[in-house]
């Protein structure tokens, strides 16, 4: 039977798990990967100074300083972009690295402080740091990023596919971007206590990576994400709860990245698995085109439709053994056998049938594709 204290940690990862893939899923189409990993770091600087400034762990101001620390960052690196034409990896790299730096020089500043070991849960987390009356904030907290997020769903979606066509619109593109920042930045400072500064970014875009290949529409992508983060939290919060002293944030990214690595492997359509079949396929059927052309050719060089051609004389067209081809196409009607001209003769001999030629000239248009597959499968 599971504890208190685990069944708390499972609740409080599930939901940092939802928000995370909700979330992660505009960084990942918008191609700002990078943004949540700048946010993330830069929640260090933020933790640290709410530490000193309320002279112990209370959690409001440290979680409160991260939020305007990782806040504070997303909008520099906006600023950064759009206001002083910096690219984007150069913005996010001097962003990401003056955060951090900050927050390690307060962190060595802080370990003079008593109670500053504590601190260190926020690197990678630990479950043993979410406690039961942590869980109502969380939710309320969640339950306002979601409404927000469902508010301008509308003007997300544009600016998330086509920013241009927002600005021409008359919508407030930068102030939907500093918005969509700012839950973000949100989202992150919520899930430090069980996955970290370090490894907080993974919750946000591995689960949306992994959406990314089962659908195709957003608010699908969206609802996946969620799903998947909430897969990962939660089984990533209990497994790490079997083992002593194991820390919860790494846990949920192993999690978090099996799920991707699963989608990335076996999704019906963008799937490593998928496009193998599919290059397969391919090839299967330029062969059988190869062998219906060469039939074809051969029996117009000799001006006899009912030419036949060797089987030897086929494996030297194609440069290896075109015995499979032959045996898919015959299935599938488009060739047949025919017996040799002279006893003496060894190996068989194919022709085409009215089918093969149908299949090599009366499809090369509007379906020539499907007839591609149909004669390949064959």
């Amino acid at each position: 039977m599971l504890n208190p204290t685990l069944i708390t940690v499972i609740m409080a990862a599930t939901v940092i798990g939802a928000l995370a893939g909700a979330l992660g899923t505009f960084l990942v189409l918008r191609g700002q990967s990078l943004l949540g990993e700048v946010i993330s770091h830069a929640a260090l600087p933020g933790v640290v100074g709410g530490f000193l400034a309320s002279g112990g762990r209370d959690m409001s101001a440290i979680l409160g300083g991260a939020l305007i620390s990782g806040a504070l960052a997303g909008l520099v690196v906006q600023v950064l972009r759009r206001g002083a034409g910096v690219k984007a990896d150069a913005a996010l790299g001097t962003v990401l690295s003056l955060f951090f730096a900050a927050g390690v020089v307060l962190l060595s500043i802080a370990q003079l402080q008593p109670g500053a070991a504590g601190l260190t849960v926020f690197l990678f987390g630990q479950a043993a740091s979410v406690l039961r009356a942590d869980l109502l904030p969380m939710v309320l907290v969640a339950l306002g990023v979601v409404s927000v997020l469902t508010l301008f769903w509308k003007e997300f979606q544009l600016i998330t596919f086509d920013r241009e066509a927002a600005e021409v619109q008359g919508l407030p593109v930068v102030a939907l971007e500093t918005l969509l920042t700012v839950l973000i930045a949100i989202t992150i400072v919520l899930g430090l206590a069980l996955a970290g500064v370090v490894l907080m970014v993974a919750m946000l875009i591995a689960p949306a990576v992994a959406a990314r290949q089962w659908v195709r529409s957003l608010g699908a992508m969206v609802a996946l994400a969620g799903l998947f983060g909430v897969i990962s939290g939660a089984s990533g919060a209990l497994l790490s709860a079997m083992g002593d002293g194991v820390a919860t944030g790494p846990v949920m990214v192993l999690m978090a990245m099996a799920v991707t690595s699963l989608s990335l492997l076996l999704a019906p359509e963008r799937g490593v698995l998928a496009r193998w079949r599919r290059q397969m396929g391919a090839r299967r059927a330029l062969r059988g085109r190869q062998v219906l052309a060469a039939l074809d050719g051969l029996s117009r060089d000799h001006r006899d439709p009912e030419y036949t051609s060797d089987e030897a004389m086929l494996d030297a067209y194609l440069g290896t053994n075109a015995g499979p081809v032959l045996s898919r196409l015959q299935k599938g009607g488009f060739i047949r056998a025919a017996a040799p001209v002279a006893p003496e003769i060894q190996g068989r001999r194919w022709e085409l049938t009215g089918a093969g030629l149908e299949r090599l000239h009366g499809r090369d248009s509007g379906d020539g594709a499907q007839g591609g597959d149909r004669g390949d499968d064959a």
